[in-house]
């Protein structure tokens, strides 16, 4: 099994403080005679009415905290298109995300190229602050077309 990011256990409590229910950690998918360990997997129960209905994700958590912003975000990239294909495959109602922390998250806006890949790719993440545990903003590129 692969490490842990170091901030694996903060973004945890930052999802269950948010409302989800933690169904894997970590969560792991066959693929061909191998096996990917996505980080999380999390529900939200939601009742309306008289109707169940929850929101299924998987989280890959990452801190980009490498020698190389740009290696640390290559990787990312990768894996999650990875795991989003594969997901395709495994459970197609379950979508992916990526997490990145409030810090590293201002620094990609900063510099646009890095926005715009997310954005080319439709890269589904939310955006976190560590320190207060708590989810800031969830993007999934709704009516967005690629570049």
């Amino acid at each position: 099994m692969p490490a842990r990011d170091h901030l694996h256990t903060v973004f945890r409590e930052s999802l269950e403080k948010d409302g989800w229910r933690i169904t894997h950690d970590p969560y792991v998918i066959p693929i061909g005679k191998r096996r990917i360990f996505i980080d999380l997997a999390a529900e939200e129960d939601v009742v309306l009415g008289a109707v169940k209905s929850g929101e299924k994700i998987a989280v890959e958590v990452k801190t980009f905290a490498g020698s190389s912003e740009v290696e640390d975000f290559h990787n990312a990239l990768g894996q999650y298109l990875l795991y989003r294909f594969a997901l395709l495959k495994y459970e197609a109602e379950r979508e992916v995300f990526l997490s990145i922390p409030e810090d590293t998250f201002e620094e990609f806006l900063d510099d646009y190229f890095f926005y715009e890949v997310l954005e080319h790719f439709k890269v589904k993440f939310v955006v976190f602050d560590p320190i207060n545990k708590k989810i800031l903003q969830w993007e999934r590129w709704k009516n967005i077309k690629s570049l």
